[in-house]
């Protein structure tokens, strides 16, 4: 997983209100890009990712998530290191398919700042968004809404 940092603009004093308050809420929100091949993995890192209040662009290979890159600002790349087209080691950011020993090494030589196996499970997740955005607020369990399956 690569971070994509964007540095704010220096703190100014304001009123806060409910109003203040609820436009934070929503800038604060991580924009993130899932580049995954497997459609059924896309659907539960969505999932997961909106349960956590994180706004997500979903590609399917390592060329579409470049583009993407190129035309947006992310703040949270997680990316697939098995795809066709251009695969999660030539795109320097990694989300992989296969936790075997070594792959995290590998992930991080090649230039990834972090590494999360798949299953993907909400406390690791949630835990890899407050490493990397600590400023975004990511909802406790307690917050979470139950969804049906």
């Amino acid at each position: 997983m690569t971070v994509l940092a964007r540095e704010g603009d220096a703190a100014h004093s304001t009123l806060v209100n409910r109003h203040t308050l609820a436009e934070a809420q929503v800038v604060s929100r991580a924009r993130v890009l899932m580049a995954e091949d497997n459609i059924v993995n896309q659907k539960i890192a969505v999932r997961l990712l909106e349960k956590l209040g994180c706004r997500v662009d979903v590609v399917a290979n390592g060329l579409e998530a470049v583009k993407a890159l190129a035309s947006l600002p992310y703040d949270l790349v997680f990316m697939d290191c098995q795809m066709p087209e251009m695969n999660g080691y030539e795109a320097t950011v990694a989300i992989t398919a296969n936790a075997m020993q070594g792959d995290r090494q590998k992930c991080l030589e090649a230039g990834m700042d972090d590494y999360l196996s798949k299953p993907i499970h909400l406390e690791k997740l949630r835990a890899i968004l407050q490493k990397w955005r600590p400023q975004v607020t990511v909802p406790s369990q307690q917050q979470e809404t139950p969804t049906n399956p």
